[in-house]
C-alpha cells in the first residue's frame, strides 16, 4: 500500500483541519494515462462498500481497488520544489516516468 512521509502527513491533517473535513477521509486516486504514466489526484471525501481503507501516519486513508495496484509500494511526499513552492509528489515505482530520488 501506500506510505505517507511525515512532511505529507502534516500537511494533509493541516489541510483537514483548514478545510473543516472532519469525518472525512483521504481519497488517493491513479489512473493510467493513454501514454502508460499515472496520473494522480486526492481529495476528502466518504468511504463507498468498495473502497479499500487503510490507516497510515493517523490518516485515514480511502483507495479504489484499481488505484490500489498502481499505488503498490508507492510514497507520498510533501516537498519545495522551488523556494517556497511547496507540492505533493508521487514517488511510484509503477509509473514508467518515476525516477528513484538520488541520496546526496
Amino acid at each position: 500500500m501506500i506510505e505517507i512521509t511525515a512532511a505529507a502527513a502534516a500537511q494533509i491533517k493541516l489541510s483537514m483541519q483548514e478545510g473543516q473535513a472532519d469525518g472525512l477521509s483521504l481519497r488517493i486516486a491513479a489512473t493510467r494515462n493513454d501514454d502508460n504514466s499515472i496520473h494522480y489526484g486526492m481529495g476528502f471525501d466518504e468511504i463507498k462498500d468498495i473502497d479499500i481503507s487503510v490507516n497510515t501516519s493517523e490518516i485515514d486513508i480511502i483507495i479504489s481497488p484499481i488505484s490500489a495496484e498502481l499505488l503498490k509500494d508507492a510514497k507520498l511526499d510533501y516537498v519545495e520544489l522551488e523556494p517556497g513552492k511547496h507540492q505533493f509528489i508521487f514517488l511510484n515505482p509503477n509509473d514508467p516516468e518515476y525516477t528513484p530520488p538520488t541520496e546526496s
